[in-house]
């Protein structure tokens, strides 16, 4: 089946290229189009929000992305695409929860947003404690590993 999705907005920053660490600092602006601009009534009552968007850098290969070590790091387990967030997968979608700062018209300010410039956003949550966080979530070791300079 064939999904087609229209971006809302786009992603301006100072990062032009993918990183592996210390996303945590980075402060985005969300530039949401105009038509949507209404759409974002109520949204600064909430610390955080869920940040949805179109990796469009990301090309996903079979024979080297299916099977593979998390950021290519000798230390981590091959694992499949569907086992780890890498932006090279079958639909190359990122969702992230960041730090809402601001906003001001149909700009949404946020910190800790994983995305670089220019990145077609497709939707935006505010962010709900009792829905999205799971305190008794279960993780492997590696994965600690991987994201304890992430952010």
């Amino acid at each position: 089946m064939k999904i087609e999705f229209e971006s809302i907005g786009e992603v301006k920053n100072a990062v032009q290229n993918k990183k592996d660490t210390n996303w945590g600092s980075d402060v985005s602006q969300i530039v949401i189009d105009e038509r949507y601009e209404k759409g974002l009534t109520g949204l600064s009552e909430f610390s955080h929000i869920i940040v949805v968007y179109y990796l469009d850098k990301a090309r996903f290969s079979m024979d080297e992305h299916l099977v593979r070590r998390p950021q290519n790091r000798e230390d981590m387990p091959m694992v499949g695409i569907l086992s780890q967030r890498a932006k090279d997968r079958p639909n190359p979608i990122g969702i992230t929860s960041c730090e809402l700062m601001a906003v001001d018209g149909n700009v949404v300010s946020v910190k800790g947003l994983d995305a670089i410039d220019g990145t077609p956003v497709l939707d935006i949550k505010p962010y709900y404690p009792m829905y999205d966080c799971k305190n008794t979530a279960i993780v492997p070791e590696w994965v600690k590993r991987l994201m304890a300079h992430y952010f």
